[in-house]
């Protein structure tokens, strides 16, 4: 059994805002296209343009149709990836020591050399975050693009993940979760973000802000009403005389018809 550390230095990890979150892909595809070229195995496809297409993402976006108690329907966009739990199971069940957490940032990882392909890893995460590449065949997960947080040779502003610099809404936001003055873990105070599945006991990292309440259907007509009403019940100056000249037109169509 491969063992986790008592404590990490950081806590690392993503704050989503189910919010904001339009379910345009744009992570995905930003995490596809780093992912396939920098760290570890390329992320393969099968079949991209046949009958039965598959491949391997380490960022996924799941859409689902809310009815409230309010009666206000809503479309909830629910991003998954790796939630870099304090309590990996994955890590504990790996039999080669492949799959691995950080003691200086949390980050869970896999050795890819070390990797053998066996899926116990992917059986024993209850999020369903972790995908065998099927030409590789090594586990992968998302690594949080520890490629790029830490690489000096990018300017400050590309030191995160790719999906975080890529969120055209802001959704996504990448911090230390162990500093309460960090950005992250403010927000997260401030909007009361929520563990995923808490009953399973690995203490994710990762955290999601739950959407806000809409308005009710009625309310917005309210607001709406006075702004659809007609400016005036007839026209007057440039109008009249334009409304009156088109309508002289039509009865010359029509004679001449």
């Amino acid at each position: 059994m491969t063992c986790i550390p008592e404590k990490t230095e950081r806590r690392l990890g993503l704050l989503i805002d189910l919010d904001t979150c339009v379910g345009c892909h744009a992570c995905v595809i930003a995490c596809k296209g780093w992912n396939t070229e920098n760290y570890g195995a390329p992320l393969s496809d099968q079949e991209p343009y046949g009958a039965t297409p598959s491949g391997t993402f380490l960022n996924r976006v799941h859409s689902f149709e809310v009815l409230p108690e309010d009666g206000t329907p809503q479309i909830i966009h629910f991003p998954k990836s790796c939630l870099h739990c304090e309590n990996p199971p994955c890590v504990t069940v790996c039999p080669t020591g492949a799959s691995y957490q950080r003691v200086e940032d949390g980050i869970v990882l896999v050795n890819e050399n070390d990797c053998i392909g066996c899926g116990l890893c992917a059986w024993a995460c209850p999020y369903g975050a972790r995908e065998m590449d099927q030409a590789e065949k090594v586990m992968k997960k998302c690594t949080l693009c520890v490629d790029r947080i830490y690489n000096e040779n990018l300017p400050i502003e590309d030191r995160e993940p790719a999906c975080v610099r890529t969120c055209p809404t802001g959704a996504r936001h990448f911090g230390d979760f162990a500093d309460p003055e960090s950005s992250v873990s403010q927000l997260a105070a401030q909007r009361g973000s929520v563990d995923l599945m808490p009953e399973q006991e690995t203490r994710p990292v990762n955290q999601y802000l739950p959407p806000r309440k809409k308005d009710q259907l009625e309310e917005q007509i309210d607001i709406l009403a006075p702004l659809l009403k007609p400016v005036a019940q007839e026209s007057t100056g440039f109008l009249r005389w334009l409304d009156t000249t088109l309508g002289m037109l039509d009865g010359l169509k029509s004679d001449d018809v």
